[in-house]
């Protein structure tokens, strides 16, 4: 079956992510007149990741990029510690952020980092040597902030028939989940609402999307993948990750609850989840423009899944669809989302190339009243 891409949904940042053999990129020149410069970057446990954008209409356009997988979490699950080595890995990727950051001559910023930092003991020594050696203030966001942010940065992909939502975020620390009820919202409303999430997840009176749980699992697809290190057999040690995740989301509360398929929509958002779609179309070489937006069945998906575990790691490794940076990541992703399409009541999953930067963005740009349909209030 052909998937499909939603009307509209590749209506967010024009720019091409990062791909197997590093990101295809297409910036638009900064328009004089059309509004100052924001960046957002997110320092994750394996990645560290930058957007600079300025306010188009109701969007933005990328105008320039960074990603580098810096590792950072390396060793942190035996030691409570970040490494020198990945510190210092971090701190030269960080340099070259700031480097865009002022050939642009970017004013409004935020700069987040999220699980790995949040678990280090010597985080806050961190924090301070990237800003003694960069001059870049970097802030450690709760676990509430990061889903939040990931939730608005896809309303986008929101369709307006559906009444309860999933958004899933596998980072490299953690996975964020949000679950929304949307049912007592206006059809064609149901996408704002979600960008009005942006304040928090308060109850926000009738007619708004609700919130009705979330939860951020310590686990991503690092840390995943270093409880089972010791696991020979690489099928073995995929199913046990697997399991391992689900019993995880016990405590939450839409895990075991009777929810109808009509009206259920789960949005997957991370490089696990665009590494799957670029496999299933065959890309060798990662565009987000067929990826972004894009709808696959659970069936699709674990044909790719089963594609990866049959490839063996030395064939994922050299697999040009997968990519070097993320071989070796691949199946603990994986066996989050072959747990979390087999746990939830629908056969589709809506990918998002977009995430944390998005929704820092996004934030920033609603709070300045800078976007036509905004602020969000």
């Amino acid at each position: 079956m052909t998937p499909e891409r939603p009307r509209g949904g590749d209506a967010l940042p024009q720019v091409i992510g990062d791909g197997a053999d590093g990101p295809v990129e297409q910036f638009a020149t900064p328009l004089p007149g059309q509004g100052q410069l924001y960046a957002a970057l997110d320092l994750g446990t394996n990645s560290c990741r930058m957007l600079i954008a300025q306010p188009r209409g109701s969007q933005f356009q990328v105008v320039d990029s960074f990603s580098k997988t810096v590792q950072l979490g390396v060793g942190l699950e035996a030691s409570g510690r970040l490494s020198r080595a990945s510190m210092g890995r971090t701190v030269q990727a960080l340099r070259i952020c700031q480097k865009k950051i002022e050939k642009h001559n970017v004013r409004r910023m935020r700069l987040v980092a999220t699980e790995a930092c949040r678990r280090a003991r010597n985080a806050r020594d961190f924090i301070r040597q990237v800003r003694r050696e960069t001059g870049l203030n970097i802030e450690i966001i709760a676990p509430e902030e990061e889903a939040r942010l990931a939730v608005i940065s896809c309303a986008p992909l929101v369709n307006t028939s559906t009444e309860q939502l999933l958004v899933v975020d596998i980072g490299g620390g953690s996975t964020e989940l949000v679950w929304i009820d949307l049912s007592r919202v206006v059809p064609e409303d149901r996408p704002k609402s979600i960008m009005r999430l942006h304040a928090g997840f308060a109850p926000q009176g009738d007619g708004n999307a609700r919130v009705v749980d979330w939860i951020s699992v310590p686990l991503g697809v690092a840390t995943l993948k270093d409880q089972f290190i010791d696991v020979e057999d690489d099928a073995a040690r995929f199913a046990l990750m697997s399991w391992f995740f689900e019993e995880n989301l016990a405590s939450f509360s839409p895990y075991n609850a009777d929810n109808p398929r009509e009206g259920f929509q789960i949005i997957g958002t991370s490089g696990t989840v665009t590494t799957v779609a670029a496999s299933f179309l065959g890309l060798r070489r990662y565009d987000r423009t067929k990826v972004d937006g894009l709808h696959m069945s659970s069936d699709q998906i674990d044909t790719v899944i089963r594609d990866y575990l049959s490839l063996g790691p030395e064939g994922r490794r050299t697999d040009p669809r997968i990519g070097r940076d993320r071989h070796s990541l691949i199946m603990s992703g994986a066996a989050i989302l072959q747990a979390l399409m087999r746990i939830w009541p629908t056969d589709r999953l809506s990918v998002a190339d977009r995430g944390l930067r998005e929704g820092l963005l996004y934030a920033q740009m609603s709070a300045d009243g800078v976007l036509e349909d905004g602020p969000y209030t």
